[in-house]
């Protein structure tokens, strides 16, 4: 398998932010190349050379860079996508520029080839028994008898390549009932809640913290046949905006699916339930198997009985009630 290396520039204080918003998409064996390690280094070993190499220290200056790497194949640009949105959200939150400029920069393929190639990665993909994800410029198989979500795979997060999105539309295919009410936190693409309209859903509201995701969604959607009269999206942050989920509260919802990270899962579980009906079922994805049991101890402690738990690869998905 090829892979893709991606060089994250950031400060010193940008290392534990940005490596543990890596960790939460799952992706480890980082390496980090830290000018105040480098300059310690070179001052706590003169006595190994004579001499250090200029160009060296030119390159080791300036800023901290933290490489990772993904696949190069259709789920590793989901991760990439994933990695560029938890980029933006970070220097969002970074009001004082504290984590430097958080961009990224890829090495073994140019930026430039990424960005127009990737298509070849892309072609109609069937998910569980009902569902076809098929790119705009293909043509979907006719009289597959599945339903069939067109995108743009673009730069977002969410096309059913990744297993954790695989994982949530495999069970959103059982759960829909003609009707239902859906709820999206950190809906990205917009995959989830649009999926979940083109099953039957009668009503799809869409949460993400990254504004961007509100147009992505809102042109899905549109691309879909679904419109605004049956589907909403917002951008706003559920775990610290209690106004937000008063707001959310007041409707209640048959499904509640959110497919984002473990440490966000731990932090919204005690809020769920209010968006929820009676017998309503909250969906959690995003979980890379490492904190699945911190995951499910949140989950009890807030009051869920776990139905079921699936896993793909390195991921799980928690289908819970309450």
């Amino acid at each position: 398998m090829d892979w893709i290396q991606i060089n994250i520039y950031t400060t010193p204080e940008g290392i534990e932010p940005v490596s543990g918003r890596l960790y939460g998409l799952g992706i480890n064996g980082l390496e980090i190349e830290d000018e105040a390690d480098f300059k310690d280094f070179l001052e706590n070993n003169r006595q190994y050379w004579d001499y250090v190499d200029e160009e060296l220290l030119r390159e080791k200056s300036g800023e901290t860079r933290i490489k990772a790497y993904v696949s190069d194949n259709a789920a590793g640009r989901e991760l990439l996508a994933a990695i560029n949105g938890e980029l933006r959200t970070l220097r969002e939150e970074d009001e004082e520029g504290r984590f430097g400029r958080l961009e990224t920069e890829l090495e073994n393929v140019s930026n430039e080839d990424w960005e127009h190639n990737w298509r070849k990665y892309y072609h109609p993909l069937e998910i569980g028994e009902k569902i076809l994800i098929c790119p705009e410029w293909e043509e979907a198989p006719k009289n597959s008898g599945r339903v069939v979500f067109s995108i743009e795979p673009g730069l977002s997060f969410g096309t059913g390549s990744h297993d954790t999105t695989r994982l949530c539309l495999e069970s959103l295919e059982k759960l829909v009932c003609p009707g239902s009410r859906m709820l999206d936190l950190g809906c990205g693409s917009g995959i989830l809640s649009i999926v979940s309209l083109l099953l039957g859903a009668g009503y799809a509201h869409a949460v993400d913290i990254d504004p961007n995701a509100v147009d992505t969604a809102y042109k899905n959607a549109e691309r879909n046949g679904i419109g605004r009269d049956r589907y909403f999206v917002e951008a706003g942050n559920i775990a610290a905006d209690s106004a937000m989920r008063t707001r959310i509260a007041k409707e209640k919802y048959d499904i509640v699916a959110a497919n984002i990270v473990a440490d966000v899962i731990i932090a919204i579980t005690p809020y769920v339930q209010d968006f929820m009906t009676a017998d309503g079922v909250f969906l959690s994805s995003g979980i890379i198997t490492d904190r699945l049991e911190e995951v499910k101890e949140a989950l009890l402690e807030a009051g869920f009985k776990i139905e079921s738990i699936n896993t793909s690869g390195d991921w799980a998905s928690v289908l819970c009630r309450r």
